[in-house]
């Protein structure tokens, strides 16, 4: 597994979308064909399947300088009101453009931090959206508490607005890896919050590790998941830290290179913390998510029925997903929007009647083709096409897959594609073999994370 990681161990996207961000053709795209395409996908499946919502909640009143989110650092909270205005008057913009009421099946609120925000405005912003909305029947709600300032109320009046399932940031219980990336929260914290949205009645908890942040051992990442298995939460997430410092605005320049694992300290990291989890009783979901068998997210992998999107895996799927909020992309399955990333030319935007998206991405036919070949192997491992779903490009992509196929990473048949046990650890690299717009235009400079 080692010369294997050293081996395909290279820059590539997540996957959250196809084509991913930086290959968008922002010169095909326009609001009003944004619009045109939202109306489309509310037609065809909103009374059958409902619509998903995020909402960007992105005040941090301390910046953690592992994360390369959207946010705005303040501990002013004078600021929550006039955004949550903001936020609803994007929301009738969207309205106006339906001939009847959305249909709500999944709501996550990400940021940032939702709970920078208090109970009392939490609740009426999603008031708010629900007044003029219906619920779908065995909707999924849920939110990213940080473990520091997340209070039983807010996990109480979130519960009693339909919220069933929250996540908390972990990353790592040592303390100098935790001063490193500016994310002091003691373990008593994470327990607290956590048996707290226990006792109001949570179904699905989750807990963020990360591996390779700075100064990190398999010592201390095997004492933050044992110390995390102490809490069983019902899913977990696994992931790689993605060091992106050449992106402006992120702020991870907090510690220098030199202070990350090595290649072969980070492959042990997740190596050993796979295994560990496995004995523990989670099981491998989708690309770097865990979870035990009874939860959801397990249950919908073995049903076929997992979805993945800006919001990460999810247990039902929606066509339409609308991003409310600085920075939020929206997916028609049609085409992508982002907002403006700047809070105070988003709430200009708004406030002047405008739905407030600045670049974005209209699907041609072969898009729409490649993203549920991407889709199919991020949720599922394996793809397949008959003639309506081929491309000439799929027999490239067999091709390109070949060296992986000798490595026992994938099986391929002229028209199928599974990755194997062995292979999930390189999902990102099977998946890039698709990626017909990043073959196209190989980026000059490095634009993404590492694949492992």
């Amino acid at each position: 597994m080692n010369s294997l990681i050293d081996k395909y161990n290279i820059p590539g996207p997540r996957y959250t979308s196809y084509p991913t961000v930086p290959f968008w053709d922002e010169g095909g795209f326009s609001p009003e064909k944004w619009k045109e395409s939202v109306v489309h996908s509310f037609n065809e499946t909103n009374d059958s399947e409902g619509i998903s919502l995020y909402i960007h909640l992105p005040f941090c009143e301390v910046l953690c300088t592992f994360c390369a989110c959207h946010k705005r650092i303040t501990k002013r909270h004078s600021v929550e009101e006039p955004y949550i205005d903001t936020v609803l008057r994007e929301w009738a913009l969207y309205l106006e453009l339906f001939t009847k009421k959305p249909k709500i099946k999944e709501l996550h609120l990400g940021g940032g931090t939702p709970t920078f925000f208090s109970p009392e405005n939490l609740r009426r912003l999603l008031e708010g959206i629900f007044e003029q909305s219906e619920i779908a029947e065995n909707p999924e709600f849920s939110f990213e508490g940080h473990p520091n300032n997340t209070t039983k109320e807010h996990l109480q009046t979130l519960y009693d607005l339909g919220f069933r399932r929250c996540s908390f940031g972990v990353q790592d219980y040592d303390l100098k890896v935790q001063k490193a990336i500016n994310r002091i929260q003691p373990f008593a914290n994470v327990q607290k919050v956590t048996q707290w949205a226990r006792e109001v009645g949570y179904l699905s908890i989750s807990h963020d590790l990360v591996f390779g942040l700075p100064f990190q051992t398999w010592e201390s990442m095997n004492d933050t998941i044992r110390q995390t298995m102490a809490l069983k939460p019902d899913r977990l997430a696994f992931y790689s830290y993605a060091h992106v410092p050449w992106i402006k605005g992120v702020g991870q320049r907090g510690f220098d290179e030199n202070d990350l694992p090595s290649g072969e300290e980070k492959r042990k990291l997740y190596e050993n913390g796979k295994k560990l989890l496995e004995q523990l009783g989670y099981k491998e979901v989708g690309m770097d998510h865990f979870s035990l068998e009874s939860d959801d997210l397990y249950q919908s992998m073995l049903t076929g029925k997992i979805h993945r999107n800006f919001m990460g895996y999810s247990s039902s799927r929606t066509q339409l997903m609308i991003g409310l909020g600085m920075s939020a992309i929206s997916d028609s399955w049609y085409a992508f929007a982002q907002n403006d990333k700047s809070v105070e030319s988003y709430q200009e935007q708004v406030g002047e009647g405008i739905i407030p998206v600045f670049r974005g991405h209209i699907l041609t036919e072969e898009d729409l083709i490649i993203r549920k070949h991407i889709l199919n192997l991020m949720c599922t491992l394996e793809t397949s096409w008959d003639e309506d779903s081929h491309l000439p490009e799929l027999d490239n992509a067999v091709e390109r897959l070949q060296e992986m196929q000798s490595d026992g990473l994938v099986e391929l048949s002229r028209n199928r594609i599974r990755i194997t046990e062995k292979g999930r650890a390189f999902t990102r690299n099977v998946a890039m073999a698709f990626d017909l717009r990043m073959l196209r235009n190989q980026p000059e400079t490095r634009i993404f994370s590492m694949t492992v």
